[in-house]
């Protein structure tokens, strides 16, 4: 070997060395709890009973159980509603917001800004109970309406999955809101002013230039929102518990109640890798719809 060769040879031995305690954090933080959910999903893994003294491998009853269970349909389907208003009412609103406030002063977005972000960096438990309060009965929600002579009814109860959408969106709103700020400071404003010279309204840019400019921040946006909302469980078990008659038993409550409340740790972990699976299968869509635009 050339001397050259091995001082490239010695050099990347040194930036090998570098990375180890990350690679070691990411092996025993994220890696091995990986391998364990999935073994552990097709175990008879439980916390009590003779399960519990003899833990043995168990196939795919597990997950054949979970198939043929009518409260998974269940559990998936009230997750999809839950994702998709959840989804649409982030991303809508938080591009709305971004998108009036890219031409205030410094001044008002300082002042404005905050104030959209203190639902953010609340708690799930603390949105929850706050939203609990707004629609309980003889809550603020009842309140209003009956200022206007319409007559209160209770929501949690009629309308549980709205009711656990709307604490969901005004929750999370803020962080689309972010991300589209970031985005819309980028785009150019004399393309903007180019269009508006060339004929085209404020509906016009914002269709065919804009949203075209700043798209892939969408779809990472989306994407992220979406594996923050598959794991949303302190919210929806605060406000409703799941119910009424499982109407808001999304795939995180399903697993709870069948891993820690029904003490089936293997089945509870095989949920886990349905809504795992639920994540992947969004995230391709994502990353097949991107592509088709490009």
């Amino acid at each position: 070997m050339t001397n050259r060769q091995v001082y490239s040879w010695r050099e990347e031995m040194r930036k090998s060395v570098l990375l180890l305690p990350a690679v070691a954090v990411l092996l025993c933080f994220f890696i091995v709890p990986i391998v364990l959910t999935v073994y552990y999903s097709f175990t008879n893994m439980a916390l009590s009973g003779s399960n519990a003294r003899n833990l043995k491998f168990i196939g795919l009853e597990n997950y054949q159980r979970m198939l043929t269970d009518p409260s998974t349909i269940t559990a998936i389907r009230n997750t999809l509603v839950f994702l998709a208003g959840s989804l649409a009412g982030q991303t809508i609103l938080g591009f709305a917001i971004a998108y009036f406030m890219k031409q205030k002063t410094r001044a008002f977005r300082s002042v404005v800004g905050p104030c959209f972000l203190v639902g953010w960096v609340m708690p799930e438990i603390v949105v929850a109970l706050c939203f609990m309060a707004f629609f309980k009965e003889n809550g603020t929600l009842n309140v209003l309406l009956g200022a206007v002579g319409i007559k209160g009814i209770a929501w949690l109860y009629e309308h549980p999955m709205l009711s656990v959408i709307i604490a969901n969106v005004w929750h999370g709103t803020a962080f689309s809101m972010l991300n589209f700020q970031s985005a819309l400071d980028n785009v150019s404003g004399e393309i903007e002013e180019a269009a508006r010279v060339d004929g085209a309204n404020r509906l016009q840019v914002l269709i065919r230039i804009i949203v075209p400019c700043i798209k892939d921040s969408i779809a990472t946006n989306v994407m992220l929102n979406t594996l923050s909302t598959l794991g949303v469980y302190g919210l929806i078990y605060a406000m409703t518990g799941g119910g009424p008659a499982n109407k808001t038993t999304t795939l995180p409550i399903y697993m709870y109640n069948q891993g820690l409340k029904g003490m089936q740790l293997g089945f509870g972990t095989a949920i886990g890798m349905l809504i795992l699976l639920v994540g992947i299968i969004c995230s391709l869509i994502y990353a097949r719809i991107l592509k088709s635009k490009d």
